[in-house]
């Protein structure tokens, strides 16, 4: 072929190099997409930092990085259930692409606040009874996530309890009405105490004013123990709560480990910090396309056992060896 050149194709060859170079430039350049995600608590966020910090491991367990693919807006009610509708609404004003709800009380508000934006529960105690989902296995609309099973437990933390207190008949309960789930909470409590042989006494707690005539109520009854329902209002003022159970020299049980970090007593818990963590793959899984109505809630995993021994020092109370085996920490 006499006169071919092959200078042509070489310049062609040369500007698609280039021209497919400078897309690949230009792509790499364009900044990764932020999913921007709310999360919504009653507690304030400094009184549960290790559920917090939970979460966010659990996101990068999954290559979610806050600032680079991620950002949270983060709202908290201080302790106050009042605000939670307004701070609800805001994000949704927000347009955020999926809501995390740290409490039964927080989900409430959200699930008044939005109908479409999908919704994943870090904890909550009786989703079911509350209305917020249909079923754990077909949640049905925009709530899905974690089921904390607390009120069945209930049996358990009693069980406890008359094995650590000797002569164990009578057993306080602190909770607060406004908390959602606090009703089937007290129905097991109520079951699990006649089957024991023991009898209790309901304190509602609604205001923080309501706590030193709620302990003086125990004292009049006589109470042997104390067993603490979960609350945005008594998580508030936990460290008040364990100090009138301290002066009071009552040995009490709890519904969160934090407590007894605090200086309570003991809890049988679910871990709620396992629960936080767990959260962080609903989340991964709507960014990815499912629909919260498909994705079933799960329960808890993780049980804890933590006693205070210098608390029980503090009211004179000898815990039993076998009680004191099973103990996580």
């Amino acid at each position: 072929m006499k006169g071919f050149s092959i200078r042509p194709l070489m310049h062609i060859f040369l500007l698609c190099i280039v021209f497919f170079s400078a897309i690949a430039v230009t792509q790499a350049q364009q900044p990764a997409k932020i999913s921007r995600l709310g999360f919504i608590s009653a507690t304030p966020l400094s009184a549960i930092p290790g559920r917090i910090e939970a979460f966010r491991q659990g996101l990068r367990d999954l290559g979610y990085v806050e600032g680079k693919n991620i950002f949270i807006e983060y709202r908290d009610g201080e302790g106050k259930q009042d605000r939670l509708p307004e701070l609800a609404a805001e994000l949704v004003r927000l347009e955020v692409a999926v809501i995390i709800t740290g409490g039964p009380s927080a989900t409430r508000a959200v699930k008044e606040a939005t109908s479409t934006i999908p919704v994943v529960m870090a904890q909550d105690i009786d989703p079911v009874g509350s209305g917020f989902i249909a079923s754990l296995a077909r949640p049905g609309g925009n709530i899905t996530g974690l089921s904390g099973l607390t009120s069945e437990i209930s049996a358990k933390q009693l069980e406890l309890l008359k094995e650590t207190v000797p002569r164990l008949a009578r057993v306080a309960v602190l909770g607060s009405s406004k908390t959602p789930g606090n009703a089937q909470s007290l129905k097991e409590t109520a079951d699990a105490a006649r089957a024991l042989g023991l009898s209790i006494e309901y304190l509602d707690v609604l205001y923080s004013k309501d706590f030193e005539s709620a302990f003086r109520a125990a004292g009049k009854v006589r109470a042997d123990a104390l067993l603490v329902f979960a609350s945005p209002l008594i998580n508030l003022h936990r460290q008040q709560v364990i100090e009138l159970a301290v002066r009071s020299r009552l040995p009490a049980m709890y519904a969160r480990s934090e407590f007894v970090e605090n200086g309570g007593l003991m809890t049988y818990s679910v871990s709620v910090n396992d629960l936080f963590r767990r959260a962080a793959t609903y989340v991964d899984k709507i960014l990815k396309g499912a629909k919260p109505a498909d994705i079933p809630v799960e329960q808890p995993t993780k049980f804890e056992l933590l006693i205070n021994l210098k608390t029980a020092m503090q009211i004179g109370l000898i815990i039993p060896p076998n009680v004191l085996a099973r103990a996580d920490r």
